[in-house]
């Protein structure tokens, strides 16, 4: 009997305690502390949302203890006035209204004030002194109109402001010196109109890291477009119209990391283009018109640890272009014409001993050789897919001991004793290989995939693919004397073959060629077989100096090219006739 007696008691007082909560509780509610949200508003801890009303005007009142305010879409045509509780408030939204005019006198009483959101009104201009003293350190104007920025616009901003957002305006024109905002970390000027950039344009925002100008129709950059940004670290101008990269627009930019220039109308890198940002760690260069890579483009990027050049029309690359990217560890080359890079350089990758990644694809490349990847001792990931590979030398992988990915897709392969390594190296690897590998060649196994040919299948009973069978000599000549290089070539196969002759790696498009071909008979494993020999004679007349040079013919059919030797022109200047004298006594 005790013990109910005591529970019941125990249970009294935490009745009494509750009460007292409830009492203190309701005490406060009624009190001037209580944080009522003004219907129909959303609030959540300090933020009242008052966005999507579409009214055309605001509530008559605000709690006063409104630190964020979100008044997106609502119609509203002018900035509301908040009353005394103005002065707390952090963070205006004010996007997706009809504001056509910022009005310094609207946004005095914001003495809090660090973001302020205009995105998508109709502001056509910023006037001096749109903006009172404020303490404000983000300004988003996207997607409206403007047109001009008048001198001193953000003057009153200087001392904080450090994200500015005009995307989607209609810039023509970016004043010099506009922005002086020594603490601006973050400028974006993207999708505007703006063709030009005069030097010393960005003087003044000594703070800035990062300048985005995408999509603006660039078509012009002056030198010292962007001098003064010593602390710039990214720099976006993709989708432009620029045409070349040189060091006069670069000047200044001593901390640059990142430059993006996808998508723009590039043909030219000029020589010593990097003197003045050779920090930089990415480089985009991809979607443009660059058709060579000389020994110059990226001298001074020892930092480089990133290089994107896909989709562009490159089909030159000189010996040691990529010499100096020590740091280089993603080369990104895909949708190019560089075939006789990876089919006939001597090790074009030779210099890049950090490369892990390396992107291939869609690049015409029809053989690979085992001194196409020489050097590339880090390499873990390389892309060759899309190309219609048609022939694999042995060992041209075995080098990149640290391979842990391969791709690979093609239907072209020839499938003759050259080949029967590949099956055997793939089944020995353990990295994950992404390979579609099919016959063309011979017809009885075309279609097959090589990983289901046997050993024993893989026979050299022919040879289409043509073999060069006399190369090119090297030789001297007198200056204004005819030359004459002589190259022959044999396949078993009737494909229509090409000729081509280059001159220190460059094709000879108007060259004096003449080609000719016979049928002869070769005695073989399998009997006679019917061979055609196919010669082509380049013709020199009248050579000059700058004829001298490495000559080098190319023979190509439906299963591949074939690259001679190189051999060098020297050119001597006409011997001048000599006088002898003789002494009458």
């Amino acid at each position: 009997l005790i013990a109910p007696h005591l529970d019941i008691k125990k249970k009294g007082e935490e009745c009494s305690l509750l009460a007292v909560v409830l009492l203190l509780f309701g005490g406060l509610e009624s009190g001037a502390g209580v944080r009522t949200c003004p219907p129909p508003c959303a609030c959540f801890g300090d933020l009242v949302d008052c966005s999507r009303l579409r009214r055309g005007k605001m509530l008559d009142f605000f709690p006063e203890w409104t630190v964020q305010l979100k008044l997106n879409h609502n119609e509203l045509e002018v900035i509301p006035d908040l009353g005394a509780h103005a002065s707390n408030v952090t963070t205006v939204i004010l996007a997706n209204n009809r504001i056509s005019r910022i009005s310094e006198e609207q946004l005095r009483p914001f003495l809090s004030l660090e973001t302020l959101d205009f995105s998508n009104n109709n502001i056509v201009e910023l006037k001096a002194n749109s903006f009172p003293a404020l303490p404000l350190k983000n300004l988003f104007l996207n997607n409206n109109r403007i047109t001009s920025l008048e001198s001193g616009c953000f003057t009153n901003l200087s001392s904080s402001l450090q994200v500015l957002r005009l995307n989607r305006n209609r810039l023509s024109t970016i004043p010099a010196k506009i922005f002086q905002l020594p603490h601006l970390q973050h400028l974006e000027l993207s999708r505007n109109r703006v063709r030009r950039v005069e030097g010393l344009t960005f003087h003044g925002l000594h703070a800035l890291r990062s300048l985005k100008m995408q999509r603006n129709g660039l078509s012009r950059l002056m030198d010292g477009a962007f001098w003064g940004l010593s602390n710039m670290e990214v720099l976006q101008l993709d989708y432009n119209n620029l045409t070349e990269v040189s060091k006069g627009w670069l000047y200044g930019l001593l901390t640059l990391q990142q430059l993006h220039l996808g998508h723009n109308a590039i043909s030219r890198i000029r020589p010593q283009a990097w003197e003045f940002c050779q920090k930089l760690s990415q480089l985009n260069l991809s979607s443009n018109h660059l058709t060579r890579l000389e020994e110059s483009s990226f001298v001074g990027l020892n930092l480089l640890d990133e290089l994107h050049i896909g989709s562009n029309r490159v089909s030159f690359i000189a010996d040691g272009a990529f010499r100096g990217l020590f740091n280089l560890q993603m080369l990104d080359l895909q949708s190019n014409d560089i075939s006789w890079t990876i089919e006939d350089m001597n090790g074009p990758f030779s210099a890049l001993d950090k490369l892990k990644r390396l992107f291939l694809q869609g690049n015409q490349i029809r053989s690979v050789t085992k001194k196409s990847f020489s050097g590339l001792d880090a390499l873990q990931h390389l892309d060759l897919s899309n190309n219609a590979i048609m022939s694999i030398q042995a060992n041209a992988f075995s080098q990149m001991k640290s391979l842990l990915e391969l791709r690979l897709n093609t239907s072209s392969l020839l499938c003759d004793c050259q080949l029967k390594w590949l099956p055997v190296w793939v089944a020995e690897q353990t990295f994950q290989s992404c390979l579609n590998a099919s016959c063309a060649h011979p017809q009885m196994l075309k279609g097959r995939s090589v990983f289901a040919v046997s050993q024993e299948e893989f026979v050299c009973d022919d040879f289409p693919k043509p073999q060069i069978t006399v190369q090119p000599e090297t030789q001297s000549a007198l200056k204004g004397s005819n030359v004459t290089f002589v190259c022959s070539a044999a396949s078993s196969s009737d494909s229509p073959m090409t000729f081509a002759w280059k001159k220190d790696n460059e094709v000879l498009n108007d060259a004096e060629i003449h080609n000719q071909a016979h049928l002869r008979v070769q005695e073989g494993a399998g009997g006679e077989t019917e061979v055609t020999e196919y010669t082509t004679t380049l013709q020199l007349r009248n050579v000059e100096f700058s004829s001298e040079g490495k000559y080098q013919c190319v023979i190509s059919n439906h299963f591949g090219s074939s690259y001679s030797t190189k051999a060098r022109l020297t050119v001597n200047r006409t011997p001048y006739p000599t006088m002898q004298c003789s002494k009458h006594i």
